[in-house]
């Protein structure tokens, strides 16, 4: 079963998933040190990536210890794809297709998710690119409801000259809050189905998890994305602490930049049980918004100082919940690195219904009292201008200690206010006549009539001299 290449890397077990704006080179080579066995790039535009050099750089930077890594690509044009492989294919030990992605940009783009449709365009890609580089050729699909038709999906991907399928095990429909748990049936009939190696991907919040979907898929590596990003020692099989891990990434962001934003979202994701508490809405508030390098450490340093004491056990921690810190306790606590454990597709739609019938109670209310003081009935189209204005922020009082004293321009015949900063005590009207008359300058009012006439002279004699 096993492929030649496949052994050359290692039979890797432990994947870090293409995640955008998440798993750049600092965050890859972070995961590395514990306990992932391969990485793969974000996903990256195929066509934007054959144009522009630019682009490449900025989003391709690698290293040698960042290896065996897996360089992923979207797009729908086998030719484009294949061009943007063998840009690739000297730095990597293999390409990934993107046939996964459910965002509505990739259904805009015609991308991801969106092409599972369509067989025949699929297979031309895996083939031209099979063709094109000298490195493998691996896709990352979702599956379809049936698990017939999943199984021939990747039958067809196999047999067009894929190397490598990596199954998450939920259908282009399932994300966000509706994503609910990925099916490991699906992944295992699949498994059973082809004869290269396979990853699966989904319902991954441990390293047990691991294990587990190991022993029942039967496959051979498991691939983590959202647990990685709130634990990216998922793979090490700990739950360290989240200053520690985070001031650890920071460091390797110093040898290998990336952009501020992916920064943020790392630590975001890292510290996500601790900003829970409105405790901690100043650090939150910090982290929002960061510059540098050195405000993301103050983010880490100011956690450290608020939780350390009791990290090491010298001070009582309760989190309002009757939750003690004790040895038989499985609730980690909140400066622990551990998953976000999203609600149920049943718990979110119960949850919009009840909001949609407040609504609709509010709204019911309100149409019931649309009258003003004197019971007059108000329109609707005044009625909703009327809430428009009450959403209105409260303007803040002028500070009349600060207001202007009423004076009035020195120009006897002028009613209008001096100027606040006028080195001539007139208002801007009277200031620029006043100039213009006297060739003079106000700087308060930016009035450099004087200034440009002499420019002007000067501009004029030199033209004189010349022409001379």
């Amino acid at each position: 079963m096993d492929s030649e290449w496949f052994a050359r890397i290692g039979r890797p077990r432990f994947v870090v998933a293409p995640m955008v704006d998440a798993s750049e080179l600092a965050w890859r080579l972070l995961c590395r040190r514990h306990g992932a066995t391969l990485c793969y790039t974000p996903m990256l535009h195929s066509n934007v990536f054959t144009k522009d050099a630019k682009y490449r750089k900025e989003n391709f930077p690698t290293s040698p210890e960042d290896r065996p890594l897996i360089v992923q690509f979207c797009g729908n044009n086998p030719e484009t794809m294949a061009a943007a492989a063998k840009l690739v294919e000297k730095d990597c030990d293999a390409i990934d297709i993107n046939l996964g992605c459910p965002q509505s940009i990739a259904k805009r783009g015609r991308y991801g998710a969106f092409l599972q449709d369509d067989w025949l365009l699929l297979s031309q890609i895996v083939n031209a690119m099979s063709n094109a580089v000298s490195v493998p050729i691996t896709c990352k699909v979702r599956i379809f409801e049936s698990i017939e038709k999943s199984v021939k999906y990747a039958l067809m991907l196999q047999e067009s000259g894929c190397k490598l399928l990596t199954v998450h095990g939920r259908t282009r429909e399932q994300k966000g809050p509706l994503t609910g748990i990925a099916s490991w049936q699906h992944i295992k009939a699949i498994r059973e189905a082809i004869s290269i190696p396979m990853f699966a991907n989904g319902n991954i919040q441990c390293l047990q998890d691991v294990h587990r979907c190991l022993d029942y898929t039967n496959v051979d590596g498991v691939m983590s994305a959202e647990g990685n990003l709130t634990n990216p020692a998922i793979f090490e099989g700990i739950n360290p602490v989240s200053w520690e891990i985070a001031l650890e990434y920071l460091d390797i962001v110093e040898q290998y930049p990336c952009p501020t934003s992916f920064i943020r979202g790392h630590l975001f994701k890292i510290f996500h049980k601790v900003f829970t508490y409105e405790t901690n809405n100043e650090e939150r508030q910090l982290l929002a918004t960061a510059q540098n390098l050195e405000d993301f450490k103050k983010v880490c340093i100011k956690i450290r100082n608020k939780y350390l004491l009791f990290h090491q056990g010298e001070a009582y921690f309760d989190n309002n919940e009757g939750i003690t810190r004790i040895a038989f306790n499985l609730i980690l606590p909140p400066w622990i690195c551990q998953p976000y454990v999203r609600i149920s597709p049943e718990e979110h739609t119960e949850k919009m219904e009840r909001l949609s019938r407040e609504h609709q109670n509010n709204n019911n209310i309100v149409k019931r009292t649309n009258n003003d003081s004197k019971d007059n009935t108000i329109s609707r189209k005044k009625m909703k201008k009327l809430r428009r204005i009450s959403r209105r922020p409260t303007k803040p009082e002028l500070d009349t200690q600060n207001r202007r004293n009423g004076e009035i321009c020195v120009n006897e015949t002028c009613p209008n206010p001096l100027g606040g900063k006028c080195i001539y005590q007139l208002c801007k009207k009277c200031c620029r006549n006043k100039c213009f008359e006297e060739d003079l300058d106000c700087k308060g009012h930016r009035i450099l009539v004087h200034t440009r006439r002499e420019t002007a002279k000067k501009f004029a004699l030199q033209k004189e001299n010349e022409s001379c």
